[in-house]
């Protein structure tokens, strides 16, 4: 019985021992597994917390293919433009020149001439050389300022910077990239204190975009509603041109940089007048007309200054037709009154082209140069443009035009206006901001707000659309360079009701308009004149600061909206609300004696 026991004991611990040893590999596994499991954990947290090593492709970022393109960072922005490294200097385009960094540089695709212009001189680079004019002298770089590739001109950037402030450094280490700086003055930096790097976006786990060193000097772009910045990042641009974000653990202490800039515009001295000027156009259709001056000046009071019409674009080469008069200007500098000689596109506009002439060098220089030799010729105190026929295409010739003159005028002593549409979307091709530097004196044609074209009848000179346009205009032009221009005449805006064979003609999508409108010019007696013969009563109409007339006659509907003491005084007296320079009016013989007693209560 007990041999059963003991043998009964010995078979339970062989199983209690057999059953140990099955456990631990089971046991074993377990704990494999755990530290599997702690590895991963380990590993994923690693990953999800440490910043991460991937790279930007640098191309990607800066969005280029390999080549002679280098990316632009203008000021502290990444943009699509580009330029070109060529025989190891950085070019722009001249579209890129006029749009981003200097307008007063000027294109001539025709010659192949790029100019510069100052107050005093031209600076010409000829495509392909070396060697540049300033006046008449020549200068040679270690470079070609100007280089042709198709129909396509690129400019260096270091012969941009001659003539411009502004601050560039071109890098081809990793990849062609160039930074152009033109905002100066104090800028925030802040240093690296330990070896960093900066980011794409403001995570760990970005992209790196450049290395950073311990002691390298940063710059601190400020935070905008697109590129917010969370906490713990500050937004950077390295010296070599990255712009990205850094963890501010790696930043020590803040500092600013100044920089002035290389270059500063010169003065454009400017002849000014001590008197508050008051100019009258004159009207001078052929030689014959010259003489009528004596009685129209006799009418007037208070003239300083009168504008004959006698220069006229003849053709596309830069030649000018001529009805000026020595008789004409002694009469008026005895009486004390200095001519301003008008020029004018508007007379063979028929057969002349404004892009022709001033988009060519030569043919533009030809014309200044005949102005010039026509002003000294008959001791011209001044000359007038009135250039009506600019577009798009003719605007930078146009001014390049007024710039060359400009400089002329300056050195001779030549009063140099323009004149200028109120400003509206469609006319700031003429670009009045630079006029208002380059020339003496900038004049607003202060009338047609209704004109010969207008489809609706309307006034051509109400209160309030002159004050807008004086008003514009100094937005762009110093008041003490400002002449507002008045009309003596008025329109009267006949309106015939349309044939019933007209209204058939009309197309279904065009704006019904049951009469046929056309309107003619009156002086300001005749206008009068007009009113009481066919018994309209006037109006005033504070509105327009005018007095409005309508009446019918043979079945058709005539309006008016009157020029005279009452709405003349209105606009004179502008003079003096806003400082301006003077006012000037179109034209003598359009306007009543007692209309300058009226002038002079504000030009005095």
């Amino acid at each position: 019985m007990a041999v059963k026991k003991r043998k009964k004991r010995r078979r339970s611990r062989a199983r209690r021992s057999s059953d140990r040893r099955q456990l631990i590999p089971v046991l074993a596994a377990v704990f494999l597994i755990l530290i599997i499991l702690i590895v991963m954990l380990i590993n994923y947290l690693v990953k999800k917390y440490s910043p991460s090593d991937e790279r930007m492709d640098l191309y990607s970022y800066f969005n280029l293919e390999q080549g002679d393109q280098a990316a632009v960072i203008l000021e502290d922005e990444l943009t699509d433009l580009r330029a070109r490294i060529l025989d190891g200097e950085a070019y722009v385009t001249t579209d890129f020149l006029y749009e981003h960094l200097n307008q007063r540089f000027y294109w001539d695709a025709k010659e192949n001439l790029l100019l510069y212009t100052t107050p005093t001189e031209t600076i010409t680079a000829n495509v392909g050389s070396k060697e540049y004019t300033v006046a008449k002298e020549k200068y040679t770089e270690n470079y070609v300022p100007v280089k042709v590739d198709g129909d396509t001109a690129y400019v260096a950037l270091k012969y941009i910077q001659k003539y411009t402030a502004m601050e560039f450094e071109v890098m081809t280490d990793e990849v062609n990239r160039g930074h152009i700086q033109k905002k100066f003055g104090t800028v925030d930096t802040i240093a690296v204190k330990k070896d960093a790097r900066v980011r794409f976006e403001p995570d760990i786990k970005s992209p790196i975009l450049t290395d950073v060193v311990k002691g390298e000097v940063l710059y601190v772009l400020p935070q905008t509603e697109e590129t917010e910045v969370p906490e713990g990042w500050t937004r950077v641009r390295t010296a070599g041109g990255f712009i990205g974000y850094i963890r501010n653990k790696y930043l020590g202490e803040k500092g600013q940089e100044t920089k002035e800039p290389n270059y500063t515009d010169p003065e454009y001295a400017s002849i000014q007048k001590d008197y508050t000027i008051n100019l009258a156009w004159h009207q001078v259709t052929n030689g014959d007309a010259n003489p009528t001056v004596l009685e129209a000046i006799a009418k007037t009071k208070g003239l300083t200054t009168i504008s004959p019409t006698w220069f006229f674009l003849n053709d596309n080469e830069g030649n000018i037709d001529s009805l000026a008069s020595q008789t004409y200007v002694n009469y008026c500098h005895q009486n004390g009154i200095e001519v301003w000689a008008l020029v004018e596109d508007i007379t063979h506009a028929d057969t002349i082209v404004d892009y022709e002439i001033l988009s060519r060098t030569s043919s533009r220089q030809r014309l200044v140069n005949n102005l010039i030799a026509k002003a000294i010729e008959f001791d011209l105190d001044g000359l007038n443009i009135d250039f009506e026929y600019i577009n798009e295409d003719s605007a930078k010739g146009y001014l390049q035009f007024i710039r060359e003159l400009s400089i002329m005028c300056r050195l001779n002593g030549i009063v140099l206006s323009v004149d200028n549409y109120v400003p509206a979307a469609h006319n700031l091709i003429y670009n009045r901001t630079e006029q208002g530097i380059v020339v003496d004196y900038v004049i607003i044609m202060g009338y047609d707000e209704h004109y010969a074209g207008s489809k609706e009848a309307g006034s051509v000179s109400s209160i309030e659309w002159v004050k807008k346009g004086i008003e514009d205009t100094l937005k762009e032009v110093p008041a003490e360079k400002v002449i507002n221009a008045v009309p003596f005449f008025t329109r009267l805006w006949e309106e015939r009701p349309k044939t019933e064979e007209e209204l058939a003609e009309e197309a279904e999508n065009e704006e019904f308009v049951p009469y046929i409108l056309s309107s003619k010019a009156y002086g300001m007696d005749a206008a009068d004149n007009l009113v009481s013969e066919n018994g309209a009563e006037k109006v005033w109409n504070d509105e327009c600061g005018q007095y409005y007339a309508e009446y019918t006659a043979e079945g058709n509907t005539y309006k008016i909206w009157l020029e005279n003491e009452d709405s003349i005084e209105l606009k004179a007296s502008l003079i003096r609300e806003y400082q301006l320079a003077g006012i000037a009016a179109w034209k003598l013989g359009l306007e009543r004696q007692d209309i300058w007693d009226i002038i002079l209560r504000y030009v005095n």
